[in-house]
């Protein structure tokens, strides 16, 4: 009986230390780092906020957008993405639209093994979020 409960206790406290599985987090910004196959230009800051209001909002690279969004599981979606009218560098007016049309396609997210957030469209590579510090 002996040699029973002490396997039984380690086991026991080894499964009171596994870390909590990362979850996305409403009301807290974070900053994009892909879009689908391609890296953001150098010093370009894209985030989204996903607020618990059921809005999300955030930098595009050169204007402010926002949209209404569902969210349910691991499903989400964006609904009509609305933004500021400032003129950019083409560059940056580019990257920003590539950045819109594939947020209005986004269908669900999920954890990378590196616990990196992504969110997925229907086909094609996701966009790839790190929650920003502070």
């Amino acid at each position: 009986m002996k040699r029973l409960a002490l396997p039984l206790l380690v086991g026991a406290a080894l499964v009171g230390c596994a870390a909590e599985p990362v979850q996305l987090q409403q009301n807290r910004s974070y900053i994009l780092e892909w879009i689908g196959e391609r890296p953001l230009m150098d010093y370009s800051h894209l985030t989204v906020t996903l607020g618990d209001d059921g809005r999300a909002y955030g930098n595009g690279g050169c204007n402010h957008w926002f949209a209404p969004y569902t969210l349910d599981g691991d499903k989400l979606s964006f609904g009509p993405i609305g933004k500021t009218r400032k003129l950019c560098a083409p560059a940056l007016m580019e990257q920003e639209q590539r950045f819109l049309q594939a947020l209005q396609g986004v269908e669900r997210w999920d954890i990378s093994p590196i616990e990196q957030m992504r969110f997925w469209p229907a086909e094609g590579k996701p966009l790839r979020w790190w929650l920003e510090e502070g």
